[in-house]
């Protein structure tokens, strides 16, 4: 029970109830659904939706628009902080063109000119072009298999190489040590200090980290640099079948990448595990593990190494997700392009908990705190490696500009109803 004067309850509800409405109804027009790599955030804006489409008419969602004087703000205020993410999506998109254009400061020397795919999404650098001549070779995987015994093989550990030893690395490398691996690790920045506490080698140098021999090099670093480290790694110093692995939120990317520049007699293995050290931390269990078997040799002793790999997930309680990259993708851009989209506008919005928190705004809080955690960098690597992202972002700009026309075409009604039928004072209509 709760005791407020209507103002105030005004103040509060523009916020948490108006806008969970909003957000639930451009999301709704998406026509979203389910997929086989749904994280929690994705469930999360699915319950929203559900919620907000069946239980609530649009009478109910205009009235609300109508008669609270502070929800035509936070209308306004929504639509300017879409607008924002975007410029900032584009300017950093335009500085990406314009540094592979004039990157080396002579404007003579222009790099090949922008292509497109079929769906006019550009593709963004003579590599990524390339590359995708690979994706027709790609073979659709069964994205419904679980936790199988196929994986399980504790005859021996593996010998795995982490570049890129961020947050990420570090969190996965933990669980590794602890299933008895020997972790070796190189990064830009030193983590020595950090590394000796997990029971992880560190290695200044990838040199020196190569002539280990691993049997398995595991890529953890963000999407915009992976490239760059990629063809920066003596590969040379490695046996030449190693087993090559990345974690990254985009998939056709890395594997075009991969297949581009490895030697043919390297495995290849693409994987995404769907969660983080946030939404992770209390254990793996149920979390989504997607991979797809690129390249992998088909003797025993291949097949056995990549099936060890898979078991450090399978043996926390992953759920195991075998699909191709290009499938990836396509699910990606829906469940986890859209929603850290949502999650950012929401928080340039700066919202906060109120007195009368509904439960579809403690999601949105949710999913604000989960989205802050990561940098714009890798939204943005979702969004310029994953081709289905700016399509996505083109629908979720339609169906808000619908939603806002539909609420102004009942608004045109309603005043045009008062001039024209109700016959009222003609000084008032003036006025």
């Amino acid at each position: 029970m709760m005791e407020m004067s209507c103002a105030e309850h005004h103040n509060y509800a523009a916020a948490s109830q108006f806008i969970t409405l909003t957000v639930g109804r451009v999301l709704g027009a998406l026509k979203l659904e389910s997929t086989p790599i749904n994280t929690k955030g994705y469930e999360a804006l699915l319950g929203l939706v559900e919620n907000t489409s069946s239980g609530d008419s649009f009478d109910l969602y205009y009235e609300l628009f109508m008669h609270n004087e502070n929800a035509l703000e936070i209308l306004e205020r929504l639509g300017l902080a879409f607008d924002a993410l975007k410029n900032q999506l584009f300017g950093y998109l335009h500085q990406f063109v314009g540094n592979q254009l004039f990157g080396n400061g002579n404007a003579d020397k222009v790099a090949a000119p922008l292509q497109e795919d079929q769906q006019g999404t550009a593709l963004v650098s003579s590599s990524t072009s390339k590359a995708m001549r690979w994706q027709n070779a790609a073979q659709p995987q069964d994205h419904k298999a679980q936790i199988s015994d196929r994986f399980v093989d504790n005859n021996s550990t593996l010998k795995i190489a982490i570049v890129g030893f961020g947050n990420f690395g570090q969190f996965l490398a933990k669980t590794m040590v602890r299933q008895g691996h020997l972790v070796l690790a190189y990064s830009r920045s030193d983590c020595t200090d950090v590394a000796q506490k997990l029971g992880v080698s560190y290695f200044s140098n990838a040199e020196d980290l190569f002539e280990k021999l691993p049997e398995v090099v595991l890529i953890c670093t963000s999407i915009l640099s992976t490239e760059k480290v990629l063809r920066s790694l003596p590969l040379q110093r490695l046996k030449k079948n190693t087993l090559f692995v990345d974690v990254l939120s985009v998939k056709e990317f890395p594997k075009n990448l991969l297949l581009q520049n490895l030697p043919l007699d390297c495995d290849i293995l693409c994987t995404h595990p769907m969660f983080g050290p946030e939404s992770g931390k209390n254990g793996w269990n149920g979390l989504p593990f997607v991979y797809d078997k690129v390249r992998v040799g088909g003797d025993e002793s291949r097949v056995s190494r990549c099936n060890k790999f898979l078991d450090i997930f399978a043996r926390e309680g992953c759920k195991m997700v075998e699909m191709s990259c290009i499938e990836h993708d396509t699910h990606a851009a829906a469940s986890q392009f859209i929603t850290h989209t949502v999650g950012r506008v929401l928080g340039k919005l700066g919202l906060k908990s109120t007195a009368v928190d509904t439960n579809g705004y403690k999601t949105l809080l949710s999913l604000v705190e989960t989205t802050a955690g990561d940098s714009f960098g890798l939204y943005y690597g979702l969004f310029l490696y994953n081709m289905n992202a700016m399509e996505q972002l083109k629908m979720l700009d339609m169906a808000f500009e619908s939603l806002k026309k539909q609420l102004f075409r009942r608004l045109h009604g309603v005043i045009h109803n008062q001039i024209f039928e109700e016959k009222p004072d003609k000084s008032k209509v003036m006025q």
